[in-house]
C-alpha cells in the first residue's frame, strides 16, 4: 500500500515521499480503514517540520484526519461494519491508502453527508466547536478574534452566528474583509488600515468584548488584547506569525486581564461523552443546513503531495486542500 512518509524533519514539501508499506492487519477492539480523503491541516505540516507539540520517531507517517471506509474488523468489534463510511481526527498516519485505528474513536458518518465534507468534519469543526464552548459566552456578547480569514476563524464566526453571539474578526489584508463577507460572514475589520480600531469601535456599537481568541502571535496577540473590556479573556488558539505574544503590560495590568491557552487534543480528552455528542450533533446539523460551510480549496492525489502542500499555504486560499488515497 501506499503511505506518505518523512525520513527527516523539514518542510513537508521538501521531505515527503510516497513509499510502499505493508498492509496492517486491525487486532482486537481495531478497524481497517480504506483512506478515502484526508485534509492538510497546519498541525500535520509543523509536525512534519518537527515544531508542534507531538514529535513521532522517524521515518515517521503523517496525517491526523480522514474520510475512510471500514475494510476490516478486529476481535470483538461492534456497532461497525465493513463498507461503512467513519471519519477519524485523532488517528496518526491517516495519509495512507489503509491505517488501522481503534474502533471506539470512529465517527459514523450520515448518507446525506458529502465526502468532501465528511473528510473534514473533526479538526477544524469541532476544535472550533470546543473552542465557542471554552469560551463561555452567552447569546448577545461579543468575541474578538484574528485570522478571521483561517478556517477554525471561519468556522468559529459561524457557529457563534448560530448561537445568537456577536462576532469582531480581525485579518490582516483589506482583501479578507471582501473574501468573508461573500462567504455571508460580516463585522469583520483589516489592520492594515490606518483606522481599524475606530472601525471595530464602529462595528460593536462601543459594547464591551469579553474574550479575544488569538490565533496569529507576535504583535498581532497585542492588538486583540487591546480591544478587551475589563476582566476580559485571551486565549490563545494559534502562533501562525510568531510563537512569541507581544502583549502591553499596561493592557494586562488594568485590563485586570487572563490570558490562558487552547490546546484541542486536550480540551476533547478530558470533555464528558454527553458533551462530545452534543457538539458533534450540532456540527452535523449545522452543516446539513449550511449554516456551516466546509469548502474545498482543491483535491490532490497523494502522488502529488508536495503540490498540495504548496496550494494548502497559498495567502487568501478558502478551505481544506485535500489529499486522495
Amino acid at each position: 500500500m501506499r503511505a506518505l512518509i518523512h525520513r527527516t524533519f523539514g518542510p513537508a514539501e521538501d521531505v515527503l515521499a510516497l513509499e510502499e508499506r505493508p498492509l496492517p492487519e486491525p487486532g482486537a477492539g481495531e478497524v481497517r480503514l480504506r483512506i478515502v480523503l484526508s485534509p492538510i491541516h497546519n498541525h500535520d505540516i509543523w509536525t512534519i517540520r518537527g515544531t508542534y507539540g507531538f514529535k513521532p520517531d522517524l521515518p515517521a507517517a503523517s496525517g491526523t484526519e480522514a474520510l475512510g471506509v471500514v475494510d476490516s474488523l478486529g476481535e470483538g468489534v461492534e456497532g461497525l461494519a465493513v463498507g461503512q463510511r467513519v471519519t477519524t481526527g485523532g488517528t496518526f498516519g491517516v495519509w495512507s491508502e489503509y491505517v488501522v485505528t481503534q474502533a471506539a474513536g470512529l465517527i459514523p458518518v450520515p448518507a446525506a453527508l458529502p465526502d468532501e465534507a465528511a473528510a473534514q468534519l473533526i479538526s477544524m469543526p469541532f476544535s472550533a466547536i470546543s473552542l465557542l464552548q471554552f469560551l463561555e459566552v452567552a447569546e448577545g456578547d461579543w468575541i474578538v478574534q484574528n485570522a478571521a480569514n483561517g478556517a477554525v476563524g471561519r468556522m468559529l464566526a459561524q457557529l457563534a452566528t448560530a448561537r445568537g453571539i456577536n462576532v469582531l474578526g480581525l485579518v490582516r489584508r483589506t482583501a479578507g474583509v471582501e473574501e468573508l463577507r461573500a462567504q455571508g460572514i460580516e463585522n469583520v475589520v483589516a489592520t492594515d488600515q490606518d483606522d481599524w480600531r475606530e472601525q471595530a469601535a464602529t462595528l460593536t456599537g462601543g459594547a464591551p468584548i469579553a474574550v479575544g481568541v488569538d490565533s496569529v502571535g507576535g504583535a498581532s496577540s497585542g492588538e486583540v488584547l487591546s480591544l478587551l473590556a475589563e476582566n476580559g479573556t485571551l486565549v490563545a488558539f494559534g502562533a501562525m506569525n510568531s510563537p512569541i505574544m507581544e502583549l502591553a503590560s499596561g493592557d494586562v495590568i488594568f485590563k485586570q486581564a487572563t490570558v490562558k491557552g487552547f490546546w484541542g487534543s486536550k480540551v476533547s480528552q478530558v470533555m464528558d461523552a454527553e458533551t462530545r455528542a452534543a457538539l458533534f450533533g450540532e456540527l452535523i446539523q449545522r452543516v446539513g443546513d449550511g449554516t456551516l460551510t466546509l469548502p474545498v480549496a482543491g483535491v490532490f492525489d497523494a502522488a502529488d503531495a508536495k503540490d498540495a502542500v504548496r496550494a494548502s499555504g497559498t495567502p487568501g486560499r478558502v478551505g481544506k486542500v485535500l489529499l486522495r488515497f
